[in-house]
């Protein structure tokens, strides 16, 4: 029997490469209103864009101004305030929605998992893109559940998603869930609130310089594999 009947996968930096989808639909977004970003400005999008999420998951700030807040900054600072927002804003969703790329052959991972335990999407993004992605990508067909926080109206980390999420799964039994997720801020944070185990996949380059431990750490999504048969031990 596998060490865990079900999984939680977050998303965006786990099954799919949410850094190549941003690049790819800032740089349509921009070619749309006749300009190019520049490397640095890439940079410097993926740094605000970080901080107004770490402020979302602290409950700081709403979805509505974490989406139109990084670009009013990003603009602010570039001088690019003669753009309309709402229209770049819809088209960069857009995008976001119908360019994916997966991280570790994920879609192989996912599919040959089924069967072997329950697996569920957590998600922090934005409703219409992730599920139009998720969908395109071949991902929600393999799933038994997608949770959108903005659909339960929380956020991960905070416990109020976490909560909907296990009233709405099968199993019940808190040690045979693990949560899988990139961000210890997000999915190890609320992973570990909600008492269950968690999984921190973890990209070359970063270490871990907060407080939450998780209970097992990968650098590859194949890795999930020996967790679930417990040969990692």
């Amino acid at each position: 029997m596998n060490r865990f009947s079900t999984i939680l996968w977050d998303v965006d930096g786990t099954l799919l490469d949410f850094a190549y989808s941003q690049k790819q639909s800032l740089e349509k977004c921009f070619r749309s209103v006749g300009r190019k970003i520049t490397a640095a400005q890439l940079e410097r999008y993926s740094q605000i864009n970080e901080v107004f999420w770490k402020r979302l998951e602290l409950g700081e700030i709403t979805k509505g101004q974490l989406l139109t807040g990084r670009f009013e900054q990003f603009f602010r600072e570039y001088g690019y305030e003669d753009i309309n927002l709402e229209q770049f804003l819809r088209e960069y969703q857009e995008g976001l929605g119908n360019i994916y790329a997966y991280l570790d052959d994920s879609l192989g991972i996912c599919k040959a998992l089924q069967g072997m335990v329950s697996q569920y999407v957590i998600t922090n993004g934005v409703s219409s893109s992730q599920r139009r992605k998720l969908q395109l990508s071949g991902l929600a067909d393999l799933m038994d559940g997608i949770f959108v926080s903005e659909e339960i109206g929380a956020p991960k980390p905070q416990p109020a998603f976490f909560a909907c999420c296990l009233e709405q799964i099968e199993e019940k039994d808190p040690g045979r869930i693990l949560v899988v997720g990139d961000s210890l801020s997000s999915d190890i944070k609320g992973g570990l609130q909600a008492g269950l185990s968690t999984c921190w996949y973890r990209k070359e380059g970063t270490v871990n310089d907060t407080p939450y431990q998780p209970d097992y750490e990968i650098s590859d999504l194949h890795e999930i594999l020996g967790i679930l048969s417990g040969e990692d031990r």
